[in-house]
């Protein structure tokens, strides 16, 4: 598919670039080969291949799905630089 230099101008204006109008023909042309490779990797047989989610063989790490009682307020808030009845305290940001 090749992409010619309207079609770039209005990519851009979609994309809200502003382009100069001498750099549309390269835009042009940038865009062209972006979409020859896409094109290529549609070529690729992918029949039987599995997604992955990382490069490297990894396993998620799974934890018990148990309900807790939290109960952890005390050490939450002793990290808060001012904490006031048991809540976060925050300056004043609107007048």
């Amino acid at each position: 598919m090749s992409i010619d230099k309207e079609t770039a101008r209005k990519v851009a204006h979609l994309a809200r670039i502003e382009v100069a109008e001498d750099a549309l023909d390269t835009l042009a042309g940038e865009l062209s080969n972006i979409l020859g490779f896409m094109e290529q990797l549609n070529e690729v047989d992918v029949d039987g291949v599995e997604p992955m989610t990382s490069v490297t063989p990894m396993a998620l790490k799974c934890r018990a799905d148990i309900v807790t009682d939290g109960g952890y307020q005390d050490k939450i808030l002793a990290n808060a630089p001012d904490a006031r009845e048991g809540f976060f305290a925050v300056p004043k940001v609107v007048e």
